[in-house]
């Protein structure tokens, strides 16, 4: 008998509820580490006046993991537009009641997974309140997560306050157990590498045995990676965790039309740019495909199916890492 592999994905925003939806269809053993660091819109005010995490992201992966009937789950991802609730989707709101009740963020977010029927583990990084800070290039320190982006400069690094700021030992244990570690695609310095400077978790990741795997993002983001090519992003996540972490880089390698690129041209983005020289110097290996973009109208995603399957056909030709139970 085989045992499900177990894979690890790190990230928050909507990049890992995207790749959640694709994994969650092969025979693997899932644990979605969110970031918790929001600040702004319904999952900010939720964080002030409860004095828990902000649950926004973790609204998203639970969704994107859930297996039930689909009209509740457009109940737990609606947002209400009038009132007092304006701006809040009915997940943040239970996901919030669920931490009263039980009185700890985690276990909140296990009894909901629970409730929805999800497909694998989903885990807050922290139960801890984390507030993001970014210092800019040019020595500017921008606190909060929803003011890095806003103030729209060059930034060098960004880390969590208060020190005291913990994982939960359900994160380093998943981390530590993990046969693959999957980083992205998603806002690498709001999204992604929020997780990665809270206290600990870098050096599980770094001393972990896993196969570590990069989802390269396939556009820009204004404020935040502004001319950045797929290396960099590696190279901003190497500095952070303080080694070069991954093995695995999946990137897209699809010309897309200017025609479609002249909307994010205007909002400041561009195509990530695929530089193999550099990601060979770093001893990456490199998947690329054109499938992994999918363009619905004017709008460029990524194809969920697609980044799942080209990382399943990896952890297969990794046969060395299958494990045979007797």
């Amino acid at each position: 008998m085989t045992k499900e592999l177990k894979v690890v994905s790190i990230g928050g925003g909507t990049g890992l509820s995207v790749l959640m939806r694709g994994l969650k269809n092969y025979p693997l053993d899932i644990t979605a580490i969110v970031t918790v660091a929001d600040d702004g819109g319904s999952s900010g005010k939720i964080r002030s006046d409860m004095n828990i995490p902000s649950p926004g992201d973790i609204r998203n992966v639970i969704a994107a993991l859930s297996d039930v009937e689909p009209h509740l789950e457009k109940m737990f991802q609606y947002r209400f537009d009038i009132g007092e609730v304006s701006g809040h989707p009915v997940g943040n709101l239970m996901i919030a009641a669920m931490a009263d009740i039980y009185g700890d963020f985690s276990t909140a977010v296990k009894v909901m997974s629970k409730i929805l029927n999800v497909k694998g583990t989903v885990l807050p990084t922290t139960n801890d309140i984390a507030t993001l800070n970014a210092r800019m290039k040019n020595g500017e320190i921008v606190r909060g997560e929803s003011s890095i982006t806003e103030y729209g400069g060059n930034i060098d690094e960004v880390y969590i306050t208060p020190k005291t700021v913990k994982p939960t030992n359900y994160v380093l244990k998943a981390i530590e157990e993990s046969d693959y570690i999957i980083i992205g695609p998603g806002s690498l310095y709001t999204s992604i590498i929020p997780n990665l400077v809270i206290d600990g978790i870098a050096e599980k990741i770094v001393s972990s045995k896993a196969k570590k795997i990069y989802v390269a993002n396939v556009m820009t983001q204004s404020g935040e990676t502004t001319g950045y090519s797929v290396s960099d992003h590696i190279k901003a996540i190497n500095k952070h965790v303080g080694a070069n972490l991954f093995d695995l880089v999946i990137a897209n390698s699809k010309d897309i039309d200017n025609n479609i690129l002249l909307k994010y041209y205007e909002s400041g983005q561009e195509k990530v740019e695929l530089d193999y020289d550099e990601l060979e110097k770093l001893d990456i290996e490199v998947i690329s495909d054109e499938d992994i973009v999918k363009i619905d109208g004017t709008n460029i995603r990524h194809n969920t199916e697609k980044v799942a399957e080209l990382i399943y056909e990896y952890i297969l030709d990794n046969k060395s890492t299958i494990i045979y139970e007797r």
